[in-house]
């Protein structure tokens, strides 16, 4: 898909696409690995697995699979951690605050579509003081990205076609979903790559490399793509 204009709505990931998540989840993870006896990891390592969600970061702290006898119970733990310290330290990267702004006058509109629980996601969104038109959660529908029902369905509460939406995310399975919907994707290199993932790689239409050049493509210039 070959975008020739701006849309009309915005719908973003959450972890690592508009909000830095890293530094809460990093702490719970840590969590685990102190109530086990084993030191802390360095953040940069638990920052790169981070949209892999919590199934991932208790095999990276706990170096155990999810066929483990104890990967359920050490899951539990690190999103209880999590949970009490969902919004401590995660912030909106830098001028996204501006781009909402400018998408939160209408007829534009903005929404988040994540596979993060609705529990921590909630909590995570008021504590920043964020108004999405819509917020669709890993429990919000039968099936999640890189399916495409959760972006169909928050296009349809928002009330707006598909083709008028761009998805914007830091994982592949973003791309792989908002493509499979029938709408613009967008790749955040700024988010929580592993090494030698490369976001250009990926099957999107636009590229940002930084928050400021996303912020740039929606607001400073137009799309000529």
């Amino acid at each position: 898909m070959k975008p020739t204009s701006l849309p009309r709505t915005l719908l973003f990931d959450l972890d690592g696409t508009l909000v830095d998540t890293a530094p809460d989840l990093a702490k719970a993870t840590n969590a685990l690995r102190t109530y086990h006896g084993l030191p802390p990891l360095p953040y940069a390592q638990i920052r790169s697995e981070v949209s892999n969600g919590g199934n991932a970061l208790v095999t990276l702290a706990l170096g155990i699979d999810e066929n483990d006898a104890a990967h359920a119970a050490a899951r539990t733990f690190l999103l209880e951690a999590y949970g009490r310290d969902v919004a401590t330290d995660s912030r909106l990267f830098p001028g996204l605050d501006a781009l909402l702004t400018h998408w939160s006058q209408p007829p534009r509109s903005w929404g988040i579509v994540t596979n993060k629980p609705r529990a921590y996601a909630v909590p995570l969104i008021k504590a920043l003081g964020l108004e999405p038109g819509v917020l669709l959660c890993a429990d919000d529908t039968e099936t999640k990205k890189p399916s495409p029902e959760p972006l169909w369905e928050a296009a349809r509460q928002l009330g707006v076609p598909v083709n008028e939406c761009w998805y914007i995310g830091d994982h592949r399975r973003d791309m792989e979903a908002a493509s499979a919907a029938g709408m613009v994707a967008v790749a955040a290199g700024y988010g929580y790559l592993d090494a030698g993932n490369d976001y250009v790689d990926w099957p999107a239409d636009l590229w940002a490399s930084t928050p400021e050049a996303l912020v740039a493509l929606l607001i400073t210039t137009s799309c000529s793509t």
